[in-house]
């Protein structure tokens, strides 16, 4: 059967949609106490009606390079989804990027206010990790433990909480495009390389095989990060969903604004170079990751 890729993004976002609607109300979420209804409004209007979920899709595609069924990685690409719900949130916020639309909507904080779009995001951090330590994740309880721990890596101080704060340094202090890297590949390249972890360790990859699709996630994440900021200097607000130009405009330092847009396009050639060619070894069977390294080189929002 031949690969579709918009069947693959579709489908993924489809059963991403589904599921996060049935987690995010009032009685799922019920632990000790119920929570409040204001807080749940707000966890659901910064998680659903949006986004590609592209990274419970490299959950899926990674996991299906083992043969993993597509229904049996919900559970986990729905934790990383949480986890990037719960950082776009906080991001927006004005203490950090003071962002007023996230896919054409008002931000959780224009919404709501900044005191429940910060409750919001930490109670879709811990809720993740919650998810990861169920029984419906995966029934071996030492293929949850290193599910959470991949996933604590990846959006903690050394991965994508790190970066942010690296990102926040270079308002005021110069970065050479080496220090730029290197927050991008924190801030998001380490939830991309969560992800696809993720999916491997949910089919049982070996060491080799995790070395080989570390390298390919590596490479991807800090294609999608690339390919952002070519777009926040090229694209129009409508076809982002969310004002752009800001990095100039906030002084943040990036690639592009170094060497330029067209150089920029050619590193980014480059670096799916590097992505594809990390998956030599599964043949066929990685040709969704592969199909999901060029879409986020020729994305336009």
């Amino acid at each position: 059967m031949t690969y579709s890729f918009p069947n693959d993004l579709a489908t993924t976002a489809r059963d991403i949609e589904r599921a996060l609607a049935a987690l995010l109300t009032a009685d799922a979420l019920a632990g000790p106490g119920r929570p409040a209804d204001r807080l749940t409004a707000a966890m659901r209007h910064g998680s659903l009606n949006g986004g590609k979920r592209l990274r419970p899709l490299l959950v899926r595609q990674a996991a299906a390079v083992f043969g993993v069924a597509p229904e049996a990685t919900v559970p986990t690409g729905l934790a990383v989804e949480l986890v990037h719900a719960y950082s776009l949130i906080h991001d927006d916020l004005p203490a950090m990027d003071d962002d007023d639309l996230r896919r054409g909507r008002p931000t959780v904080h224009k919404a709501y206010d900044d005191a429940t779009a910060i409750l919001a995001g930490d109670a879709l951090l811990t809720l993740a990790f919650g998810l990861l330590a169920g029984e419906t994740t995966h029934p071996d309880a030492a293929v949850r433990v290193r599910l959470v721990a991949e996933l604590a890596a990846g959006a903690g101080a050394g991965g994508m909480v790190g970066g942010q704060m690296h990102d926040i340094e270079g308002e005021t202090r110069f970065l050479t495009e080496r220090a730029i890297a290197d927050m991008h590949a924190m801030k998001t390249g380490a939830l991309i390389r969560a992800a696809v972890r993720m999916g491997a360790r949910l089919g049982g990859a070996s060491d080799a095989d995790l070395t080989h699709l570390t390298a390919y996630a590596e490479a991807a994440g800090r294609a999608f990060q690339l390919a952002d900021d070519i777009l926040d200097v090229t694209a129009t607000p409508e076809a982002m969903g969310k004002q752009t130009g800001k990095d100039a405009g906030q002084g943040k330092q990036t690639i592009v604004s170094r060497i330029g847009v067209e150089a920029a396009r050619r590193q980014l050639g480059e670096m799916i170079h590097d992505a594809l060619s990390a998956l030599l070894p599964f043949g066929d069977a990685a040709d969704g990751l592969r199909a999901t390294a060029r879409f986020f080189a020729e994305r336009d929002n």
